[in-house]
């Protein structure tokens, strides 16, 4: 069986991730190996490492090779760091702040000192964190089913309530009909 060249990078694409921006605010949780000892010695210990940073730029767009460029400032230095999204070393990636901004890159943001370095924008409340929206979206989608449901149920007795209402009115006019003719019928004959 041959797999294309697209079919395996989207197999590869990581589908738990929220859809960063620029100038959003993003915490990154990096898995870091540490290797301790020379030879068999060596100890491997894992951690994970949190970078907490403003979002300038994004390349790659929604593929395999997709990254982000996030900037923090530690001890009054600016740090920059490039995060491949799709790699298996990021555990996850969570929004902070979402902020509205009108540029592709935040290159500007390197120039800025002090307050001018933090975006104003709105906070990301950490219950409803971007990422696993498609459980979210199953379970309105669910109760959106569930909604329309009731409704058509209660439609479909309301249907029955007006066909019965109907049968009624009919069989009513039948039977004055009926009593019409036979009243026409003992004129007729006196």
């Amino acid at each position: 069986m041959t797999v294309t060249l697209q079919e395996f990078n989207h197999s590869r694409t990581r589908t738990d991730m929220p859809n960063i921006k620029p100038g959003h605010v993003v915490k990154v949780y990096q898995k870091i190996v540490e290797i301790k000892g020379v030879g068999k010695k060596a100890e491997t210990k894992e951690r994970i490492q949190i970078f907490e940073g403003l979002v300038l730029g994004r390349k790659g767009g929604t593929g395999i090779n997709a990254t982000i460029t996030v900037r923090k400032i530690s001890g009054g230095i600016g740090v920059e760091r490039i995060f491949p999204i799709n790699a298996p070393t990021i555990e996850k990636i969570e929004l902070v702040k979402i902020t509205k901004t009108r540029r592709a890159k935040l290159n500007y943001m390197r120039d800025r000192i002090g307050k001018a370095t933090k975006p104003k924008g709105e906070l990301v409340d950490p219950k409803e964190n971007m990422v696993g929206m498609e459980e979210k979206v199953s379970e309105e989608i669910a109760e959106t089913k569930d909604e329309a449901e009731t409704e058509i149920k209660t439609d479909s007795k309301e249907v029955k309530a007006v066909e019965e209402d109907k049968k009624e009115v009919v069989a009513k006019k039948e039977e004055k009909a009926v009593d019409d003719k036979k009243e026409a019928i003992k004129e007729e004959k006196e």
